[in-house]
């Protein structure tokens, strides 16, 4: 993984008469993932699992975090059915699919990337565990999270134009009320506005408090603004 080269070239390296190969196709991202079967059957947990450590060390590969971090956004925007938001990403990051898909990847450095099946798709044997969805329901039910103090403190938020900012928020703040706030500073409209922390898509209900995010820790939003009407 993280085998870097030319965006525009591919290589044979095991030939040492190899030559270089024009190969600047670039294919719209498909909203099939690939299907696989797991050499162990896995619950859904054991499948989150796996995927939140391949996010958490995929910076430590080659490649830039920046990339890794959108292609874990398009990768959850593919998982709400959203196919138009992940293709927003994608094209927003300047990522390459030569063949639609985001099992391989490149920025417009070079650099290749390639994510697992099984960040991409359940696998076909996927085992079900009823009574571990009772257990998280009943624990769900019970346990309410403890409200914490309106305390406010200044959110990093950074956009996908690329601008860097900061909000007044506090820890009981939700999605909703941070995008409103975000409309009035920066004229962009609360419904074109997608909110992700640590890869993961923030819903409007979602409280600060609910992410576990530090007051340093920054928020990224993927802005999409709606075509220029042309007029005359």
């Amino acid at each position: 993984m993280g085998v870097t080269h030319s965006r525009d070239y591919s290589y044979h390296a095991a030939d040492p008469s190899y030559k270089a190969i024009r190969t600047s196709r670039n294919e719209p991202l498909k909203k099939e993932g690939p299907k696989w079967k797991s050499e162990v059957p896995m619950t859904e947990g054991q499948l989150r699992g796996k995927r939140d450590e391949f996010w958490d060390t995929a910076p430590a590969f080659d490649g830039r975090k920046e990339i890794w971090d959108a292609l874990r956004a398009a990768v959850l925007a593919l998982e709400c059915n959203d196919l138009e938001l992940a293709q927003a990403i994608v094209d927003g990051a300047c990522i390459t699919l030569p063949h639609g898909s985001l099992t391989e990847s490149y920025d417009e450095l070079g650099n290749r990337y390639q994510l697992p099946a099984y960040t991409l798709a359940h696998p076909l044997n996927l085992l079900t565990d009823p009574s571990c969805d009772a257990l998280v329901s009943v624990h769900t039910e019970t346990r309410a999270p403890e409200p914490l103090p309106r305390q406010d403190f200044r959110l990093r938020v950074r956009l996908s134009t690329g601008k860097d900012l900061r909000l007044r928020a506090t820890m009981a703040d939700s999605i909703c009320e941070l995008k409103k706030r975000l409309e009035e500073q920066e004229e962009i409209d609360a419904a074109h506005q997608r909110w992700f922390f640590s890869g993961k898509l923030l819903t409007d209900q979602t409280r600060l408090q609910d992410t576990k995010i530090q007051k340093e820790f920054v928020l990224q939003v993927i802005v999409n603004q709606p075509p220029p009407v042309l007029t005359g």
